[in-house]
């Protein structure tokens, strides 16, 4: 696959995924019982790796994991999935593998324990920038700022398309902290709560023009049930969210639509693309598990149902 390139490069956390499915949260000295039990990799780089795989693109991803069983059942997951790992650290000295429990309740919500263990300890150094030059499009998602700001700035220097996700912790340092990765994206994907923390502000459209101003091209908002809010320097416009069935597991969704809009953004215009990411994102919501993202053919089946016809 090295020989020929990729379609996307993800750079950020490897972790593994503990899932625990019960009928009702428990609350506290309240016990609820657990219906089923499973783990698999996850974490946003490898979720997104695996979902460009599936939607019939070549992908690799840039992380970390520890020399231990965790770190091994991560990387067997990619590996059967397609997905590159020549380019995973793998840290054999005291190196734990970041994992997330995640407890899943009957309506498909969900509540997540993290350690993300050696993931976040990915250096700058320790990147291999050089894939940077096979691949057309190179998404950063979680990541700590330096390595994810170094990864940002060469990728763009080797003339790739670059993607951020700032998850949850690197949303909190805030816009001033966050600028310099900002302007260096393409395309920015928060969702309503990170994009009010980075800018401070609480309408949408403010928050998307203060992102704007730092330098990205594109912000896309997740607003999870309530769809997407799209904003460039020329247009602005809203995607429904795209639900077929019932709702099993939330976890993942966000980097469903991500890896939805890179594979779309290779076919479409970017409201095609966008659109053609909900319904990734929505299929995969009916599905256990946070890299449970439908295959191309899945997705073309479900886009005939509701006659999506693109305009580029």
């Amino acid at each position: 696959m090295s020989q020929s390139g990729y379609d996307v490069v993800t750079v950020g956390h490897i972790l593994l995924d503990l899932r625990f499915c019960v009928d009702r949260f428990a609350t506290p000295d309240r016990e609820s019982r657990i219906s089923s039990q499973s783990h698999g990799v996850g974490g946003s780089a490898a979720n997104v790796a695996i979902g460009v795989r599936r939607l019939g693109g070549r992908s690799t991803v840039i992380g970390k994991v520890g020399f231990d069983d965790f770190g091994k059942n991560a990387l067997e997951d990619l590996v059967r999935e397609g997905v590159d790992v020549s380019n995973v650290k793998i840290q054999a000295m005291n190196g734990k593998t970041g994992f997330t429990i995640v407890i899943i309740d009957s309506t498909g919500q969900i509540i997540m324990y993290g350690h993300k263990g050696v993931a976040e300890e990915l250096l700058p150094e320790e990147v291999n920038t050089s894939v940077f030059e096979k691949t057309k499009f190179v998404h950063i998602a979680s990541l700590r700022i330096d390595t994810a700001t170094h990864a940002a700035r060469v990728a763009r220097e080797k003339g790739a398309f670059v993607s951020w996700d700032p998850g949850r912790v690197q949303a909190k340092l805030g816009l001033e902290k966050l600028r310099p990765i900002i302007s260096l994206a393409d395309l920015v994907l928060p969702n309503e709560i990170e994009v009010r923390e980075i800018t401070g502000e609480e309408d949408l459209r403010r928050a998307a023009d203060a992102l704007l101003e730092a330098g990205a091209r594109i912000v896309v908002v997740k607003r999870g049930g309530k769809g997407v809010y799209v904003s460039t320097r020329d247009e602005e416009f809203e995607a429904p969210a795209y639900l077929p069935g019932r709702v099993v597991d939330t976890t993942g969704a966000g980097d469903a639509l991500a890896a939805g809009i890179l594979m779309g953004l290779k076919r479409y215009p970017l409201r095609d693309a966008v659109r053609f990411a909900t319904v990734v994102a929505g299929i995969k919501v009916t599905r256990l598990g946070s890299h449970e993202i439908p295959t191309m053919q899945e997705v073309e089946a479900e886009l005939r149902k509701i006659g999506f016809e693109p305009q580029g």
